[in-house]
């Protein structure tokens, strides 16, 4: 039997991470916050994929390393499959969840420093709060993906759209 972590532990330990570098450490600078829980998720991506591909053959091409991604990686992270994958056969794919499972637990305080006299001096409404609240989330299964992909020699940029929730694509795009 492997070694497992409950679920709602996992979830509380991420909702904390982004927290506290959106918060906390980096309250003024958002862009640094998601610069590091992004590579936070990239070592975790690194080292899990080590732990996953141990006794596997090294991939014969960026599409055989997606499929492994998007059918056992996600499956041993999220106990499902990715949805949908696309890609433009030039290095562009697409991963489609359409329940994301970190994204389902996620929910927005409303009283998250939006006072009238800013929303009506700024551009800033409750969904551009609760998008870049969420949005924040995302950087840490990018860079879970990126980590991953790198592991198996596939330098790449990874980014997130949410459209949806709690469904969100993550957009691949393999570096030359």
């Amino acid at each position: 039997m492997g070694r497992e972590v409950a679920e709602s532990c996992i979830d509380g330990v991420i909702i904390e991470m982004v927290s506290a570098y959106c918060k906390r450490f980096y309250a003024t600078k958002p862009e640094l916050a998601a610069r590091r829980i992004e590579a936070i998720g990239y070592q975790v991506g690194h080292q899990l994929i080590e732990r996953y591909t141990v006794e596997r053959p090294r991939f014969s091409d960026h599409l055989e390393a997606i499929k492994f991604i998007c059918k056992d990686f996600w499956s041993e992270l999220f106990k499902k499959q990715i949805d949908n994958l696309k890609t433009n056969h030039r290095g562009t794919f697409v991963l489609q969840d359409n329940r994301f499972r970190w994204l389902t637990r996620v929910s927005i305080d409303p009283s998250l420093d939006i006072n009238e006299a800013s929303l009506e001096s700024s551009a800033v409404t409750p969904e551009n709060k609760a998008a870049e609240a969420t949005s924040m989330h995302l950087y840490f299964p990018c860079g879970i993906i990126r980590g991953a992909l790198s592991n198996l020699g596939i330098p790449c940029a990874v980014s997130a759209d949410i459209s949806n929730l709690p469904a969100c694509s993550f957009v691949v795009r393999v570096k030359a």
